[in-house]
């Protein structure tokens, strides 16, 4: 027999874990999420909301079936989870290195996230299809123009095509985003033990139709993406930034469309990977 004090405290702590329970069943069923991406969700907003004090300015002027391409600046691993913030419980699809669904821990998050695994190396076509389908499917799709995290003192890094050819194949529009004040110490890891004051500026969705069926049109690519970049630096307060494209690996040549020409391998070189810096 246990004295009254410990039944007491026994009762106390079952009746607020059945308190606990049933909010989360509760929370859980008011969200467009299956069980698991609400778990995510929740950790996601105590790093994104807490730790990293994240503030969104402006909201995703879309309808919730409307897909789109989410561009943004890159100047942290975690910038997604920031990003995440501003999509009012959309979930939006990144390119993740396919290592990464081969872990158990990192597999149960980007699987759960319907994340899109994507090669280390060469073109991956696969991958660039698969993010056309879940924008044209009312998804969205998050693609960092730059192609890496921006480890410099420019404001963007030079931008790359992938963003444009997948919102013209999948006739969605793009919406531009501005992070700042990610944390980053250089390492995938890091960020999850770093404070910070994050802020996510979303802008208004840029309507592409008039370039509806220019997709293999290298003009119209590099015009689109300077224009992402233009919006991306306004967002920033820079209302005269010059964006740059990158190299000449970002040109539809027969090297980046691959042997039967297929632009789609382009939009896999200019795509940037989560997990590759």
């Amino acid at each position: 027999m246990t004295d009254p004090t410990t039944r007491t405290v026994l009762a106390i702590l079952a009746t607020l874990g059945a308190a606990l329970v049933a909010w989360t069943v509760i929370a859980w069923r008011a969200t467009p999420y299956p069980f698991w991406q609400f778990v995510l969700n929740l950790v996601n907003d105590f790093f994104a909301r807490v730790l990293w004090r994240g503030e969104v300015v402006g909201t995703l002027d879309l309808p919730r079936s409307q897909g789109a391409v989410i561009v943004s600046n890159h100047c942290s691993g975690i910038d997604p989870l920031l990003i995440q913030l501003c999509t009012d419980l959309r979930v939006v699809h990144w390119m993740v290195a396919r290592e990464y669904f081969n872990m158990p821990l990192f597999s149960l998050i980007f699987k759960n996230m319907k994340s899109i695994p994507v090669n280390r190396g060469g073109i991956d076509t696969a991958a660039t299809k698969t993010a056309i389908r879940y924008a044209q499917e009312g998804g969205l799709v998050g693609l960092f123009p730059e192609g890496r995290i921006n480890l410099t003192d420019e404001l963007l890094l030079p931008g790359r095509p992938g963003a444009a050819l997948i919102a013209l194949r999948a006739r969605v529009p793009v919406v531009p985003v501005y992070v700042t004040g990610s944390p980053y110490d250089g390492t995938a890891l890091g960020s999850f033990f770093m404070t910070a004051k994050a802020r996510v500026i979303v802008g208004k969705p840029i309507d592409l139709s008039p370039y509806f069926g220019r997709e293999n049109d290298k003009a119209a690519l590099q015009q689109l993406t300077k224009l992402f970049l233009k919006e991306i630096a306004r967002l920033a307060g820079v209302e005269d930034f010059e964006p740059q494209l990158a190299g000449r690996h970002w040109k539809p040549g027969q090297e980046e469309l691959g042997e039967n020409g297929d632009l789609e391998a382009m939009a896999a070189r200019g795509a940037h990977v989560v997990g590759k810096d």
